[in-house]
């Protein structure tokens, strides 16, 4: 390969030609653009951290206007639905084991006799452990309410004896910042942006030199005066204003389809995402450059891509969940700085003054893939 001076002309030569290849290609093509469409609407719609209308089973035993009142705070929260009142213990047991409930409550006959004496009552919830998180988040639930009617029936106990509930010495009012709502797809959202960069980028960039390999051509590239960092470059070129596209289409999506709010600067969003695709487009093109068949870089970019940026990036799964020797491994996956990037923009509206360092860290990632990429390919023309 001739070792004369770097020309932009030859670089947008090779781009051109993968330029063509792609819209030729046309099944490729509509598939790049509806794969991130149809990964966000699954994630988006799909994968919710949100617990509401919890199906419930009661069995009243006290049949009062004490425990109507207690049940009408279940049934007026978004968290919970009275699917059906029983009368044994049978029936209650019968629809948490076939899942048609997963909570039950049982007050008890003497409920409305204890709260008008002021004597303790207790109430029984019984919830289905099977999904453990739903559970421990149906859990929480259940106790709110019952604090908020134990308020309730302090208030008129003070009242029947002539006191004031206006001078409670602690009231808590807790106040969540940057996702006031609480709304799982919040969060989930921008992290599905890296998702469908990293899925785009193995789909697109691991076949490129591996199709050159098998179909002869790359003895052809090799003959012509293109450097190989011409070469390198050119053939990332349209990978990459597909792959900007996908997070345009993800963007718009994100604030017209599920309203997620997007406080910070949506060019920090797009130089950013420069740089998590740069190097996951180049690790894709290293791949098929080593592996020199399409169908092995294809499923090796999936691998090294995708299960990281699903498992251990925080996207899912909180990193400070996990044991000690998996949260050191999530610091050499590049995506945990891009989600953490993209949370702080979207939600918090912050800068690189604060998230300066997830940035040079992905910086430093793209440098690294497309030094490895353009060695590789220079070992590779010279054996």
């Amino acid at each position: 390969m001739n070792r004369s001076s770097f020309r932009f002309r030859r670089l947008w030569a090779v781009a051109r030609k993968e330029f063509i290849h792609v819209l030729r290609d046309w099944r490729s093509l509509v598939l790049s653009i509806a794969i991130p469409i149809f990964l966000i609407a699954l994630f988006g719609y799909a994968l919710t951290m949100d617990l509401t209308d919890v199906p419930t089973v009661v069995w009243d035993q006290s049949r009062t206007p004490e425990s109507r009142e207690l049940l009408s705070l279940f049934s007026g929260s978004p968290y919970f639905s009275l699917t059906r009142h029983v009368d044994n213990p049978r029936e209650l047991t019968a629809m948490l084991d076939d899942g048609s409930a997963m909570v039950a409550l049982v007050i008890p006959s003497d409920f409305s006799a204890d709260v008008r004496s002021g004597r303790q009552v207790f109430i029984q919830a019984v919830l289905n452990g099977a999904d453990a998180n739903n559970a421990s988040l149906a859990l929480g639930y259940v106790n709110a309410i019952g604090q908020i009617y134990n308020q309730n029936v302090f208030a008129k106990q003070l009242k029947s004896r002539g006191g004031s509930t206006a001078g409670r010495p602690v009231e808590l009012e807790p106040r969540a910042w940057y996702n006031p709502q609480l709304r799982s797809s919040n969060v989930i959202i921008p992290g599905i942006i890296a998702l469908v960069m990293v899925v785009i980028a193995a789909m697109l960039t691991s076949v490129t030199a591996a199709r050159e390999w098998e179909t002869g051509t790359m003895e052809m590239l090799i003959s012509t005066p293109i450097r190989v960092p011409e070469l390198v470059i050119g053939k990332v070129v349209p990978y990459y204003v597909i792959g900007l596209t996908d997070v345009a289409v993800s963007v718009l999506m994100g604030r017209f389809v599920f309203d997620v709010p997007l406080r910070g600067s949506t060019a920090l969003i797009f130089a950013s995402a420069t740089l998590f695709l740069t190097g996951a487009l180049f690790l894709g093109l290293l791949l098929s450059i080593v592996l020199k068949n399409q169908v092995m870089a294809n499923q090796m970019a999936l691998f090294s891509g995708y299960l990281p940026t699903l498992m251990l990036s925080g996207f899912v799964f909180g990193i400070h969940n996990m044991p000690l020797p998996i949260q050191a491994i999530t610091y050499i996956v590049p995506a945990r700085y891009f989600i953490a990037l993209l949370r702080g923009i979207y939600l918090k509206g912050i800068g690189l003054e604060i998230l300066w360092l997830n940035a040079l860290l992905l910086g430093i990632y793209a440098a690294i893939m497309v030094a490895l990429a353009h060695k590789k390919m220079i070992l590779k023309l010279e054996d």
